[in-house]
């Protein structure tokens, strides 16, 4: 009986050491075939190489004319914003001046023919004449619409007036002058409108 054991004991051992050897080869085996495959990942072919750079070329070709375009956009606007500051910068200036001018208007049009207040009336035309000047050589033209067609981008109307003499829609008398900055409008030319009879 002891040797039944005994040669049971035996036949186990090697039957544990036959086991214990196949899994080693398999581990093996399956550790060759990885390294197989991991080799073979790693290094692409010549070919998947070329087409590989050349998306990459590709790629940085086309981000480098976006920040080329990008810049060209940002200075153009800077640009654009410099030249608009330069142009406009006097518009809130030219327009607190406006009421000077019609200020001195209206006293042309109350002056009278007495010859006591003639050199009075003459320097005030002297100084209208010479600040309507700066104003032109700072680029603010006057719009006196007299006469023309009513214009809503350029002009405000205050009333309309019937009149079968003039065309209807026609600016018949300015109240205010208008002004514009380098064809920007500051203010518009308060004026009455003829309208059709009926």
């Amino acid at each position: 009986m002891a040797d039944q054991d005994q040669k049971q004991t035996e036949a186990v051992e090697e039957t544990v050491q036959d086991t214990v050897e196949t899994t080693a080869a398999a581990e093996e085996a399956v550790a060759a075939e990885g390294e197989e495959a991991t080799t073979e990942a790693a290094e692409p072919t010549p070919e998947e190489t070329i087409e590989q750079l050349q998306a990459d070329v590709e790629t940085a070709r086309d981000n480098a004319l976006r920040a080329q375009a990008d810049a060209q956009n940002v200075k153009r606007r800077a640009e654009q914003d410099v030249e608009k500051a330069r142009k406009f910068a006097l518009e809130r200036f030219s327009g607190d001046l406006l009421p000077i001018v019609d200020n001195l208007e209206r006293a042309l049009e109350a002056a009278t023919e007495d010859e006591a207040v003639k050199p009075i009336v003459e320097g005030v035309e002297l100084t209208l004449k010479s600040f309507l000047d700066v104003l032109g050589k700072n680029n603010i033209e006057q719009i006196n619409p007299e006469g023309e067609p009513f214009d809503p981008q350029l002009h405000q109307a205050m009333s309309m007036v019937e009149n079968p003499d003039v065309e209807p829609n026609s600016v018949i008398a300015v109240v205010q002058k208008g002004y514009s900055l380098n064809g920007r409008l500051i203010r518009p030319a308060m004026v009455m409108v003829s309208k059709s009879a009926g």
